[in-house]
């Protein structure tokens, strides 16, 4: 076995066994070289199959840290991001940025459908108490009346509909985008990170219930379809 491999493997043992916590910054790379007795293009190579493997995140200027675990999500479900995080073994909390109810526009009648008042919230899911995704979500008051005296401080919206509101059609658009100034300094992530954009709709019997954008960082979230092929003749 070669140096930058038993490093490797010392790491790798280290992070899988939790005594390396995600998050927790590796030690410098001039420290690994005095610990194992080696040039740095061997330090690097190590590091690097780590963060090929996803155990590790690199980030320029600061070190390596161990990287936190990737969500994933089904895009044929609607996933509860607060369920889906404490599965994962990791602490959610939302804290909600915004809220008011206001008229519908034009421009909403393609995001929430036949909706004449729109509850429009924002807020910020947070992941073992760090930004996780952003949410900006409209409700139609006219379908979802409970919404407008439901309390999302104790619950997350898409946990409070989907426990509460029953839907016959759904829609999930992806997109990758980069993060604003502003989605940046919530998300704590410097201004044009690759983030994945999850844009849903869902309707009962035709008409709107919401609209909800996610922005999740690029490196903490993704998501799977499986299926089979379609029946041929």
């Amino acid at each position: 076995m070669t140096l930058h491999e038993r490093i490797r493997q010392d790491f790798e043992a280290r992070i899988l066994s939790g005594e390396l916590a995600p998050g927790e910054r590796l030690p410098t790379e001039q420290a690994l070289m005095a610990h194992y007795g080696c040039a740095r293009m061997t330090v690097n190579k190590a590091l690097s199959a780590l963060a090929v493997a996803g155990l590790v995140e690199r980030r320029k200027k600061a070190g390596s840290f161990v990287a936190r675990p990737r969500l994933h999500s089904m895009v044929l479900d609607i996933p509860d991001l607060a369920q889906q995080l404490t599965a994962s073994g990791r602490r959610h909390a939302f804290r909600l940025t915004g809220r008011r109810l206001r008229p519908a526009a034009v421009a909403d009648a393609g995001l929430v459908a036949q909706a004449r008042r729109l509850l429009q919230l924002e807020g910020v899911h947070q992941a073992d108490g760090l930004p996780f995704a952003l949410e900006q979500r409209l409700i139609s008051a006219e379908a979802v009346p409970a919404a407008l005296e439901a309390d999302f401080e104790a619950q997350p919206p898409g946990s409070w509909l989907l426990a509460h509101v029953p839907w016959t059609e759904a829609e999930t658009r992806i997109l990758a985008v980069g993060a604003s100034e502003a989605e940046a300094a919530a998300l704590a992530v410097p201004a044009g990170t690759p983030c994945l954009c999850v844009e849903r709709r869902t309707w009962r019997l035709g008409e709107g219930i919401t609209f909800v954008r996610q922005l999740f960082p690029g490196d903490s979230y993704d998501m799977v379809a499986r299926f089979g092929p379609a029946p041929r003749g």
